[in-house]
């Protein structure tokens, strides 16, 4: 089912899958992508969970009110949008600028949060000069000039090789992102900084990253794993920044098996 919200001002396009019983699994996207990206991971939680997924202001569906934004205000859409849906609580998996949105959501908004899922993620992202950098080439050449230096980061060059058509669908995805919702969205992810907070997030959490992810790297998302309490650390061999597109059944293997974890535990929906 798909549908639109107005949730924290912003007019935020969603989409729900699987049973109307589960318990909810809510998926965020990463800058420059919408919820297509989790068309590789949706079939494997739709059995047990409702999926919903939802395009971050300024990206797929959703309106673009104007910029730039905080990580904390794409955390309060999300917190809007399951207060605007009347869910309680979810499991919660985010990559990359979703992964982000989710720390902010657990340290800030718990009583929303039943696990975590951070993914090809961070709590800072320097250098300031390299987003400068990339915000220019938005403003002056629009999506188009930051393409391929996105889709180079995003995934390793096997996959690049052996996937074309998937590549396919990502560029599409990168391209039908609009500048302005670009910029607004970038200048959050360059303005974070939440280590700190991480210290609050109390939620089962788990951290995964690909081994080759130039992105968000290994030790950003060792920085994760050491500030959140109890936290699991897992790294997936041979993928880049998408990692649930380029490995989806380990990464898929990896969050149902996590989420099953916290949900067993939870017991039977009263």
């Amino acid at each position: 089912m798909n549908g639109k919200i107005l949730a924290n001002g912003v007019e935020t396009a969603y989409r729900f899958d699987g049973p109307a019983t589960g318990r909810v699994v809510m998926l965020s996207n990463s800058l420059m992508s919408n919820y297509d990206m989790w068309d590789w991971t949706v079939p494997a939680l739709l059995d047990r969970y409702r999926v919903l997924r939802y395009d971050t202001r300024g990206h797929g569906r959703s309106s673009t009110p104007p910029g730039p934004y905080a990580i904390a205000t794409l955390a309060d859409d999300a917190a809007a949008l399951l207060d605007a849906l009347g869910i309680g609580a979810v499991h919660f998996a985010g990559l990359s600028m979703g992964g982000m949105i989710g720390q902010q959501l657990g340290a800030r908004y718990p009583e929303k949060i039943l696990s975590l899922a951070l993914c090809d993620t961070a709590s800072e992202m320097p250098p300031r000069s390299l987003w400068e950098e990339r915000l220019e080439i938005a403003r002056t050449k629009g999506i188009p000039g930051l393409v391929d230096g996105t889709l180079k980061r995003w995934f390793t060059e096997a996959f690049h090789r052996r996937s074309p058509g998937d590549i396919a669908k990502v560029r599409a995805m990168i391209l039908g992102t609009g500048v302005e919702g670009y910029l607004g969205c970038a200048c959050a992810v360059r303005d974070m900084a939440q280590t700190t907070m991480l210290l609050q997030v109390k939620a089962p959490t788990l951290v995964t990253t690909g081994r080759q992810d130039p992105a968000c790297t290994v030790a950003q998302s060792t920085v994760l794993h050491r500030m959140i309490d109890g936290s699991r650390l897992a790294i997936l061999e041979d993928a880049a920044h998408l990692s649930n597109i380029e490995q989806p059944e380990a990464f898929n293997r990896l969050l149902r098996g996590f989420i099953d974890e916290v949900d067993d535990r939870l017991g039977a929906i009263a």
